[in-house]
């Protein structure tokens, strides 16, 4: 068998990013051949990450990216299974290096965007080495991509809420926006925009509650119309108090500051997603061999 150097390990641990154990193995598998070595963990890590693509990625980053003329931008959820990686900086790296491509080549969904090429080859082929090196299930869940009308900022709230607002106006009012969208997380722009059938819903809830109050018809009509204002000023970001004035919505905010906005995107990393339930501590010491 040919000696393995330790050079050669770590040439071959730096091309895939696997542990030195399995680098080891490998090119004593390969009789020391680099290329073969490569190719086998290759092959191998395809089963592992398709083994790791079963756990659950609740957690993760929102990649973002803005064109220097802000006129164009993308914003993607890149999920992962805990906290710990989503610090990494190659998986930080690789969500904004989506986001950009996002914006560049506008893909259709997904898989579209899965099968695009990134300077070291297709999004998806980077996707399963970083699940190699890192070890852990990673998955494009979503991205939206704005092409403004006005022009685009963006607000990140640490790397878990990324905001995309498409506006008119002084550059502050755009970063007022986001950090509004952020906090108080609107479902639409204006009451136009809510959909008949969740109103309807709304209003049968209410109309039910009304009339339990056992009030004349025309009190019973005006609690009803007064519980759906109230329910579309707290889901529009129109109708909703401006988070740094409570005394003034939105829409009145913009109007002072003659501003407008076009539309806006946002995203919460993990939001919908089952969390993982077991108990990482107790993992890491199982796997150290330190469970007790």
């Amino acid at each position: 068998m040919a000696e393995i150097s330790a050079g050669l390990v770590k040439e071959l641990r730096e091309l895939t990013g696997l542990g030195m154990m399995e680098c080891k193995k490998a090119l004593a598998e390969s009789g020391g051949d680099l290329k073969k070595a490569e190719e086998l963990l290759r092959i191998k890590s395809g089963a592992k990450a398709s083994k790791a693509a079963g756990r659950i990625a609740a957690e993760g980053v929102i990649g973002a990216w803005v064109s220097a003329d802000a006129k164009n931008g993308a914003l993607v959820e890149l999920n992962c299974e805990t906290d710990f990686v989503a610090k990494n900086d190659d998986f930080l790296a690789f969500a904004k290096a989506l986001a950009e491509l996002v914006a560049t080549r506008d893909p259709k969904d997904v898989q579209e965007l899965a099968s695009l090429q990134l300077p070291e080859g297709s999004v998806e082929a980077k996707r399963q080495s970083l699940v190699q090196k890192i070890g852990e299930n990673i998955s494009i869940r979503r991205f939206r991509h704005l092409r403004a009308h006005g022009r685009l900022a963006l607000y990140l709230h640490g790397a878990k809420i990324g905001v995309l607002v498409d506006y008119e106006g002084p550059e502050e009012v755009g970063k007022d926006l986001g950090m509004h969208i952020a906090f108080a997380k609107p479902r639409h722009l204006t009451k136009a925009e809510v959909p008949a059938d969740v109103l309807h819903g709304e209003r049968k809830i209410h109309e039910a509650r009304a009339k339990e109050s056992g009030k004349p018809a025309e009190i019973v009509t005006k609690m009803v119309e007064g519980a759906l204002n109230k329910f579309l000023a707290e889901i529009t970001l129109m109708g909703q108090p401006f988070v740094k004035d409570d005394k003034q919505t939105v829409e009145k905010m913009l109007a002072a500051k003659k501003a407008k906005i076009h539309g806006y995107a946002f995203f919460v990393v993990g939001e919908g997603l089952e969390k993982r339930q077991d108990d990482f501590a107790a993992e890491v010491m199982a796997q150290a061999g330190k469970a007790h």
